[in-house]
């Protein structure tokens, strides 16, 4: 069910939405957790999208209140080994996507990976980190510099830095007492790349989680380690995306950020 009087003028074909997003983000090059593109079919025309960072029920709504036709998000609804049966929580945000006719657009890796526009780029324009090279399984980590001369005094001058630009705590385990000039950096859940990291030089790893043994690696290699959250270091690539595929077909882009203390 439509929400609102439908201008065929300032609108696209969802095929051609699809197509935009894909020659963008390439997510044919990607291993990933889940499908990548249309992960729910709605309307054939296409006048509004909602970013977001997870199509969560929060999302879906507030879509829904600001009428768009569709939403554009990092963490989708489908991932690989969940249970596929439509129950519960899969229920109700399926029941809203469908009844009110929107399509949802899901990237996870391919958003994480774009070289301008994606979460990492994002995430170190943010901090004012300028990457010089890239590592990891797929390419996905980055590393390099801060682009103010003389880099960080410290680990925790570091840590207060992306405490003030992220507006969240960050949990710091200091590697050694030194100042920080080689960053590596890689949003969401990426606390398995730290040992790539280190081994790619850096002297401080930014993401979003830690597990146990990031604390003695940190510690036995000397190489700081911030977690800061998922939700808060994966903000960025969604509206970056939504908003430059938005202006190159003259549509309208709202992004919403729905709070998540993960």
């Amino acid at each position: 069910m439509r929400h609102r009087p439908l201008c065929v003028a300032d609108m696209i074909d969802r095929t051609q939405l699809l197509q935009t997003f894909d020659a963008l983000l390439q997510p044919e090059r990607f291993r990933d957790y889940g499908p990548n593109g249309l992960q729910v079919e709605g309307c054939a025309q296409v006048r509004k999208i909602v970013s977001g960072v997870s199509a969560s029920r929060a999302l879906i709504e507030a879509a829904i209140a600001a009428q768009a036709d569709a939403i554009f998000v990092h963490h989708g609804l489908f991932w690989r080994s969940q249970d596929g049966r439509v129950t519960g929580w899969m229920k109700q945000r399926l029941a809203l996507l469908l009844a009110h006719d929107i399509n949802l657009f899901a990237y996870h890796l391919p958003l994480d990976a774009h070289p301008e526009l994606g979460n990492n780029a994002q995430l170190g324009l943010k901090l004012g980190l300028k990457a010089s090279a890239r590592f990891g399984e797929q390419d996905l980590g980055f590393l390099g510099e801060r682009q103010q001369a003389g880099g960080f005094e410290s680990a925790d001058a570091l840590a207060q830095h992306v405490e003030l630009q992220l507006h969240r705590p960050v949990a710091l385990v200091n590697g050694a007492a030194r100042a920080i000039h080689k960053v590596a950096w890689c949003s969401g859940g990426a606390q398995g790349y730290f040992e790539a990291a280190i081994a790619a030089g850096a002297q401080a790893f930014i993401t979003g989680e830690i597990s146990e043994p990031q604390a003695h690696y940190a510690r036995e290699m000397g190489v700081a380690y911030l977690a800061c959250g998922h939700h808060a270091s994966e903000r960025f690539g969604a509206p970056a995306v939504a908003a430059h595929v938005a202006t190159q077909l003259g549509l309208e882009h709202q992004f919403i950020d729905i709070d998540n203390p993960a």
